[in-house]
């Protein structure tokens, strides 16, 4: 039961991470650049939408199958502190009433931040490829 559970946890908590890849920023490539731009990262943007992709990707699997999970977890708490930086800075005063929905947005990074974290101190968990019980070697060869 714990195994199962641990894996249900790990899929339900990089579902975001590969839901916001898939389906948002890979189909509305473009569209994403466009709101990178407006939020002044004018810096080939392009290749760093990329870079994104690929790490949401691959961190999130990581996670999911608990095979160095730690790596995908670090990973994404990058992830997770560049886009709160430079997308949910609710401190700004150009958002006006939007400051209410950054600070969400914000916190809710905050916690999955604080999952990553937790992921980073203690590992995947049971029904990780890295849980699996390595064959023990022989005393004499």
């Amino acid at each position: 039961m714990q195994a199962a559970l641990s894996i249900l946890g790990r899929v339900m908590l990089c579902t975001i991470f590969l839901m916001s890849a898939i389906g948002n920023k890979i189909p509305n490539f473009s569209g994403v650049v466009g709101y990178m731009k407006a939020n002044n990262l004018t810096w080939m943007p392009e290749l760093l939408l990329g870079g994104a992709i690929v790490v949401l990707i691959v961190g999130s699997l990581l996670i999911v199958l608990g095979y160095q999970a730690r790596i995908g977890a670090m990973l994404l708490l990058v992830f997770l502190f560049l886009a709160t930086y430079f997308f949910h800075d609710f401190w700004d005063p150009r958002h006006g009433e939007a400051a209410q929905l950054q600070t969400i947005q914000f916190m809710k990074n905050l916690g999955l931040a604080g999952a990553m974290v937790f992921i980073i101190a203690n590992g995947s968990g049971a029904g990780s490829l890295d849980s699996r019980k390595k064959p023990k070697e022989p005393l004499y060869t």
